[in-house]
Parts: C-alpha cells; structure tokens; sequence
C-alpha cells in the first residue's frame, strides 16, 4: 500500500529550559488505521525519508537508511522492536534508532512522532533535517584517570570495543596498536572493489579518535605479552603497561608452500596497499587466482573487466562446496565464464616458475601450464597469536584464542575478539568455532568492553556475510559446517534463489541471491532462539517467512 504524504508544516517548538526556539519539520504521514502491528512503511517529512513503525499499538520513527551501507530499511525485516537490514544483516531498535547488531558503528536518527485525531505526525529538528545516521554519545579521557585498555589489532573488533567503553563512561586511556599504515578501515572492500582511495574506506576520520580520547598506534607490532607484570613488549622494544587487554589480531592470508612462492608478483591480499598492488599490476595482465572461495572469487571478479585474462585455480569440485554447496558454486563459475575468466578446478599447484625473479608461469598438478604475469594467493588464512607464545594463554589446534561466551581467555583481564578466536556459538549449542565475518568481529568487540566494564553480557550473535561477484550479492546466516542437505527455493540457474542448508532435521544456515529480506528475516529468527525444522524449509507455503 502506498502511504499518500500529506503537506508538512514549519512549526516552532519551545525546549524546555531553553529560551532559544528550535525549528521543527511537522508532517502528518498517514491515518492511524493505515498501519497495523508489526507494519513500517517509509514515509516523507519535508525532504526526508523516514522508517514509521508500529509495534504493540505505538509508532516510533527512525531514519529509514542502514548505518552501514543506506539500504532501504523497508525492504528489511521487522521483528519485535527491531529492524534487520536486508543486505547485510544489521539490527536497530525501531524505538531509539540504536544498533543492537552489525556491520556498522552508527545508529539511526529517531523523530518525535504523534498521535491526534486518528491521524498520525512526524517531527523533526530542522538542524537535524538532513542526518542519515547517528553517533551515540560517547565520554573522552580524563587525564587524571591511570587506568589503561590496550587493543591489539586495529581491526573492527579493536573499534568497535574502543567505541563501547566510551559510550559506556569509560574514561581511561585507550590504546590501540595495529601494524596496518592506516587507522581501521573497511575490509571487506578491499577484495571487491581494489582500486579505492584510502581515504574512502577509513572507518572513522582521525579527529574522531582525538575527539573521544582513543589513541591509534599505526605502525606497531606487540612482539610478547606478559601477563604477570601486566605489559606487552613492542617491536621496537619499549614495554607498554596495561590493566586490561584486548587481543584482536585477526588472522593473516596462509602463503604458498610451493616452489617459486616468492618470486616477484606473487601476492597475497591482507593490507590496503596489496589490494592497490593487485590492481595496478593486473592492469592488462595475465593474472592466476589460487583459491576458489571467497578472497578468490572476488578477485577474479573484480579483476574479469581489467586484466587481459583471468584464470581461478581450486582443489574442489566447485568453488564454495564445503560452505554454500556444489550447486551455488556451479552457478558461481558460470557467472564468471561468462566474463571469459577460466576456470581449473580439482587441481592444484606443484610449482610457480619465472624468469629473471619475476612470475611467468604456473604449473599444475594436471600438469597443465598456465601463463601468468600475477599470481594471487587466496587458499585460507592463519591466526594472529605467535606472539603469545609463552604466555600461557590458551590456544586451539588452530592456533585461535580460546574465549568463553564473555569473551574472555583462561588469564584474568585478557579479552579476545573477532577472526582470531575460538569460541562458544549459542545457535549451535555453544559448539567452539571460529567465524571469520566481519559482523561478528564486531558484535565480539561489542561484548568484549562489557564485560571489561563488568556488565556481564554473553556474545550470542547469529553469523551473517555477504558476497558479491559482478555485482550480484549472495547473503548468508547461519553456521552450516557439516550440512548434509539443501534444500532450494527459487531457481540457482535462473540465479533467483534461497537455499537451506539442514543438518539433523534442522535448519542450520541460509543462503540466498535476489531473494530479500529472506536471510535477513531468517537470521532474526535464529537470534529469537526460533529452531527452524527441514519441514518448514520444504513446505510450499513459506508465510512463516513473510514480512
């Protein structure tokens, strides 16, 4: 149904305790009857779009764009009080515009909404008129104040807990220590879309960290830690006190272990400046993929318009087949042969040749011979924690930091969050996994301050990622390792499609592409606690699912 707007009006509203009037944007959107329980619909006050919802007999109003990338809040799904977005997953309280879930750091604006006569207004701050996101109040440094949080890592979860002891009247020092060049940044761009200023992908501006008292560290690497004394050991050798500790190091891109891995124009994608490299040198260039998941396939995607020929080398039948499935992959490399990228799959490489110390050809275990000027490596990913070697911090066969559900290690006052854990999962009965999404990183950050600050909170997040190859996004929820069927709906050929993956009748992840808000919807069942049956799943009738 279609909302008709009615004309808005100027009005001047006293603050109270203010002799100073402020401006408002008054409009009247819609009849109170238009809109029934658990309905939003995107309406417009002045030249603002705004997300009116009603929820247990009350309307509330928020900005109508996701914090993260401005989807469409509408084509998202509402359950309860919130609101998840139908791209990528994150939550906002439909009441105080606050974000409960991730990607992204901001909340949304929320408006004063009323009732009169049946019919229903929306009221903005007219200094306001033209925010699409909001940052929540945050405390600075009190210099006075001796105790110390050091994050180790510059990565979403290091921000994200640095953001939450300041929004939760932290006042001590902050210390943030990354290796990277830049400040943090967002990630995930840089396999999707390689050629971008830096200045563009930066999470927050530098005066942001000065604002609120966080210092970043770029350029540093922690060596040891020692939790005895309580201080960490820096590359150059100075010793840094802390009262508290973060450990989010990530995980780093696993190497070749094949002859002729280091020859010149063999890369790997970890920083901002690879995925510069990458481009720039595939730029009408024979370029070689080793890896067929996600890294892989989004460079080669990224890389199928520039360079002069694309080739993708994997050791399974299809890329993707251990996570998505082998119809999803199949569909995956026709998209991509369609953009004259070639594809090698059950093989693999026994040896990179050169000339001169450069790359020039990579030999298969097939024994066929491809011509290569880059060679990209995308074949999984190690975890960060060498330096914690003779710490005594408890690691798993995989070498990620073993956390409870509070994220916190077997030492007192040490924390760990994101890629480089090993901990509890809630939607599948606190099985141990590691999870490297960048959603999650954020949400273990989330509960890592916390629990820092003594808020005991548990990290019960659901997983969700996304994908995109040429453009076409697949959304995933869920955590379907050991699945052992999937059920379709929609056409994977017709690449409208969402997919089930079941495990012991159950319903333990989702995948979809053009299919939204389906994960999104899904993954704020999974999150109620809802326990989704194989029969709900092969049902013809999916209302259970609709908005």
């Amino acid at each position: 149904m279609v909302l008709t707007v009615y004309p808005w009006v100027w009005k001047a509203v006293m603050h109270q305790g203010q002799d100073e009037y402020q401006e408002q944007v008054t409009g009247m959107v819609c009849q109170e009857a238009d809109l029934k329980d658990g309905q939003m619909k995107e309406v417009t006050v002045g030249d603002q779009k705004v997300l009116l919802v009603r929820t247990q007999g009350q309307y509330s109003a928020v900005g109508s764009q996701c914090s993260h990338y401005n989807a469409p809040l509408i084509k998202g799904a509402l359950v309860g009080d919130r609101v998840r977005c139908p791209f990528h997953g994150a939550c906002f309280n439909v009441r105080t515009g606050d974000i409960e879930e991730y990607p992204g750091l901001d909340c949304l604006p929320s408006y004063k909404v009323k009732v009169e006569d049946g019919k229903v207004y929306v009221s903005i701050n007219k200094n306001s008129l033209k925010l699409k996101k909001r940052v929540k109040e945050m405390c600075s440094m009190v210099p006075d104040i001796k105790h110390t949080i050091l994050l180790i890592g510059g990565g979403p979860a290091s921000l994200v807990c640095a953001e939450t002891l300041r929004q939760n009247c932290y006042q001590g020092r902050i210390i943030m220590v990354t290796r990277d060049n830049l400040p943090p940044f967002d990630k995930p761009k840089l396999s999707k879309a390689m050629n971008l200023d830096s200045s563009s992908i930066l999470l927050r501006p530098s005066d942001f960290y000065q604002q609120y008292g966080i210092e970043v560290w770029t350029q540093k690497e922690v060596v040891s830690v020692n939790p005895a004394d309580k201080v960490v050991k820096l590359g150059d050798g100075t010793l840094q006190h802390y009262d508290q500790l973060l450990i989010s190091t990530g995980c780093r891109a696993r190497p070749l272990g094949c002859p002729g891995w280091d020859l010149k124009g063999v890369k790997l994608l970890q920083r901002y400046e690879d995925a510069k490299e990458i481009h720039n040198s595939c730029l009408g260039q024979k370029a070689v993929v080793i890896g067929a998941s996600f890294i892989g396939m989004e460079v080669a995607s990224y890389l199928s318009g520039k360079a002069a020929s694309v080739a993708v080398v994997g050791t399974s039948g299809y890329p993707y087949e251990r996570s998505l499935g082998p119809e999803i992959g199949k569909m995956c490399i026709q998209m991509l042969e369609e953009e004259n990228v070639k594809f090698y799959m059950n093989d693999g490489v026994t040896e990179i040749q050169g000339e001169n110390g450069k790359v020039k050809w990579v030999v298969l275990k097939t024994g066929i011979v491809l011509e290569a000027d880059v060679v990209i490596v995308g074949i999984g990913v190690i975890p960060n924690s060498d330096f914690l070697a003779g710490s005594k911090l408890e690691v798993d066969s995989r070498k990620a930091v073993i956390v409870d559900k509070f994220m916190r290690t077997n030492i007192p006052d040490i924390f760990s969050a994101g890629d480089v854990t090993s901990f509890p999962l809630t939607i599948r009965g606190d099985q141990r996994v590691n999870v490297g999404h960048w959603q999650m990183s954020q949400a273990q950050g989330r509960v890592a301050a916390l629990n820092m600050l003594k808020t005991p909170t548990k990290c019960e997040s659901v997983p969700f990622f996304w994908t995109v190859l040429l453009g076409k996004s697949i959304r995933y929820t869920g955590y379907g390792e050991g699945f052992t069927e999937i059920i379709f709906k929609g056409s994977v050929e017709e690449r409208k499609f969402l997919a089930f993956y079941i495990k012991d009748e159950v319903v333990v992840a989702a995948a979809s592409l053009m299919f939204d808000p389906a994960v999104a919807r899904l993954a704020e069942l999974m999150a109620t606690g809802q326990i989704l049956t194989k029969a709900q799943a092969q049902a013809d009738d999916l209302s259970w699912l609709q908005m």
